[in-house]
């Protein structure tokens, strides 16, 4: 188990001969036993209360003023909420094997459940009232502020409940995405995979699909898969019910598909991501197919198999990078393009606001969570040492400085559309790449770093929407009865085989890999958030090569916006529509732009 300091972070790791940082979170709590903890949560209980007897039923008769005073109130009791809960995620998120850990974030949950409950009438009331009477509060400077606030809720408008079935809706999340979602996250946490004469977590195996080693990779590939077998009627039975769950939702909010309830809350059309995920699957054979030949004949190989996609190619050391080295990388990318960005990254080295170091029970890959205004975000990941990990370090960072950023929005303003949360963290890991790759003078390690660029843009885009697919097709199948492991391996492979090409062959286990992905049951239909990202990345990217006068102020007012614009209105100064076809075509073609400079050239 990880051990808490007193201040509620984990203890500092070491890995090799670095000492990697782990996060404190006194900035949020001192500790999860601190009376600080129960006094905020009665607090905010006491103080729900009072705005409910105070506001419930009378929201249309209040005044401009007073109605931007009583957002401002709800905004305070959330913030409170949000800051307790995020306390307890990120400690769950630490080790989630902890059972301690695991009791404090289902009771902290379930306690922010029941005073949300209370002021849930808020949200409802508000999307009742006539939109002449709202648009005449709104003549009220006072309340025009609350403008992006109001447009946001009211994209749920016609798809509203009764207040008792919202009420329901919400109460009962403890017990049913949030238990189903735990149990995944405990269930990965304490699963440890033989290889090798050693028993590793999940995370490390996984890492190992990146060894140069291919007999590593290989046997790395089949403990894998053979765990997740073992587990795969729980997985299972997770997916299913959380598609069934999702079904029923969707039906009473007369939503038209799976994945509208996730683009309302992107505040993008159905038809918009339509056109992404079209573009990208109608480019599948110039992009990923065309690069995994190539790679397939640098490796030697005839047939690439799954464990060889995150391969080294060959000359390619990856040598070990030292933490201090990662952060120098990417802070000094960062100061190239803007030296405020930078400063305010140097902050999440400074103050500990950075989880590094791999642990048993610590959740895999990497997040940044914005926490509450009224704090600060903090980011986990698992360093290793690799190049990878510098780019992890350079996406998630990105993460952060745009949360910074945006915080000065306020609580309820400050979060991000899914549609642009992904910009400011790819558009860190393409200054970093370029930082990098111009300072290589060897044209071997340039080539190298090219195709490695290549793939990740790949793993971004390609495989982010093969995902996409794979949910979309368990989704809809989900509709007509319950899948069977068998079915789902099925349906994952016909996605991999589409997307990856005829480059690759399947070996019997990869037919499990979908049970790993976080993605499918935390957040479903998040995933093509990271393709939508990357080609906005890429428009954005070609557009400050090109000169673009102050892009670098633009682009920090962009961050700096929060969730109060719409992507329409931030990219509009920098010249660019994701509603026009010629957006994507933009994005994917500085891709194969990159695959057909390592066409004419030896790796």
């Amino acid at each position: 188990m990880t051990q808490f300091a007193p201040d509620g972070s984990a203890a500092v790791a070491a890995s090799g001969e670095q000492r990697l940082p782990s996060w404190n979170l006194s900035d949020l709590y001192p500790s999860p036993d601190s009376p600080h903890v129960e006094a905020d949560l009665a607090k905010a209980d006491t103080e729900a209360r009072a705005f409910q007897e105070e506001y419930s039923g009378r929201l249309a008769d209040l005044s401009g003023q007073d109605l931007s005073a009583a957002i401002d109130r709800f905004e305070d009791i959330d913030e409170v909420l949000g800051r307790v809960m995020s306390y307890a995620q990120l400690l769950f998120s630490a080790d989630s094997s902890d059972p301690v850990a695991g009791q404090f974030y289902q009771s902290t949950m379930e306690r922010c459940t029941a005073i949300s409950a209370v002021i849930l009438f808020f949200r409802l009331e508000l999307n009742r009232m006539e939109e002449g009477v709202l648009a005449t509060k709104l003549a009220d400077p006072g309340l025009a502020r609350w403008q992006p606030f109001l447009r946001d809720l009211g994209v749920w408008r016609k798809h509203q409940l009764s207040d008792e079935l919202e009420r329901f809706v919400h109460e009962r999340e403890v017990t049913g995405r949030a238990a189903w979602s735990r149990l995944f996250d405990e269930t990965v946490a304490g699963m440890r995979v033989p290889f090798a004469g050693e028993s590793l977590t999940v995370n490390s195996v996984l890492n190992k699909l990146s060894d140069p080693d291919r007999i590593t990779r290989e046997t790395a590939a089949q403990a894998i898969g053979q765990a997740f077998d073992e587990r795969s009627k729980l997985f299972s039975l997770i997916t299913n019910t959380l598609a069934k769950d999702k079904e029923i939702i969707d039906i009473w909010r007369q939503l038209p598909r799976p994945g509208s309830d996730r683009n309302l809350s992107n505040m993008v059309e159905d038809e918009v991501v339509d056109a992404l995920v079209t573009a990208v699957v109608s480019d599948y054979p110039r992009l990923s197919h065309r690069y995994y030949t190539l790679k397939a004949r640098w490796l030697g190989l005839e047939k690439l198999q799954h464990w060889d996609r995150n391969a080294p190619l060959p000359g390619d050391d990856d040598r070990r990078i030292g933490w201090s080295e990662a952060e120098n990388s990417v802070l000094n990318a960062y100061r190239r393009f803007d030296p405020e960005l930078a400063k305010i990254g140097q902050r999440f080295f400074d103050n500990n606001w950075i989880d590094a170091a791999p642990r048993d029970g610590k959740s895999g890959g990497a997040f940044a969570h914005p926490t509450v205004p009224s704090a600060h975000p903090y980011i986990l990941m698992n360093f290793h040492g690799r190049t990878r990990d510098v780019m992890t370090l350079a996406h998630e960072l990105g993460h952060g400085v745009h949360q910074v950023l945006a915080a000065e929005q306020g609580y309820l303003m400050s979060g991000t559309p899914l549609t642009l949360a992904e910009t400011a963290s790819v558009f860190g890991e393409m200054l970093t790449f370029q930082a990098l790759l111009d300072a290589e003078t060897d044209p071997v390690r340039r080539r190298l770093m090219l195709a490695g660029k290549v793939e990740d843009m790949l793993n971004t885009v390609v495989r982010q929407i093969a995902f996409y697919r794979f949910e979309t097709l368990v989704h809809d199948e989900r509709r007509l009865g319950e899948i069977l492991p068998e079915r789902l391996g099925d349906i994952w492979l016909q996605v991999q085989k589409e997307s990856l090409g005829p480059a690759f062959e399947f070996t019997p286990e990869y037919s499990v890999f979908w049970s790993y992905v976080p993605h499918f049951i935390h957040s479903p239909f998040y995933v093509y958030a990271y393709a939508f990202g990357d080609c906005l990345v890429n428009a954005l990217y070609a557009v400050f090569r090109s000169g673009h006068p102050d892009f670098p102020d633009k682009y920090r007012t962009l961050l700096q916006a929060g969730g109060t614009k719409l992507h329409r209105d931030l990219l509009a100064p920098f010249g660019l529509d994701a509603h026009d076809p010629a957006f994507w075509r933009l994005g994917l073609d500085i891709i194969s732009g990159f695959i057909d400079q390592l066409e004419t050239t030896d790796v």
